[in-house]
């Protein structure tokens, strides 16, 4: 498990470094508006990588056994921010719309194995 502290401003590009160190077969972007459900998030939405999160205090959470559902709604309750989680997939990033009641470390996996074929 791995904890952001979110007691200080902190970078967009901190945070994503720190998910990407647990899981390196996933990403997460920041986006200014909540996807729908089954539904990918739009490119004109997306927040720079210099954005600044600011909180009142608390900590994000990364285990490895979050759903990526768990992981989104954490952003959104505690930062007001919208998260999309993407898996790798070859040489490609698909965000995982369709499979958000899977856990981080089975999103990994998987990016793991479509990146070994």
């Amino acid at each position: 498990m791995t904890t952001i502290k979110t007691n200080k401003p902190i970078k967009a590009s901190e945070v994503k470094k720190t998910f990407n160190n647990q899981f390196p077969f996933l990403r997460i972007e920041f986006f200014k508006k909540k996807h729908k459900a089954l539904q990918g998030s739009l490119k004109k939405e997306l927040i720079a990588e210099d954005f600044i999160i600011n909180s009142d205090g608390g900590s994000i959470e990364f285990k490895d056994d979050m759903l990526v559902s768990e992981l989104e709604k954490q952003f959104e309750d505690k930062l007001k921010l919208s998260v999309q989680v993407f898996r790798k997939s070859g040489k490609s990033w698909l965000e995982t719309t369709f499979t958000d009641g899977w856990s981080l470390k089975k999103q990994n996996q998987e990016g793991l194995d479509l990146s070994q074929i």
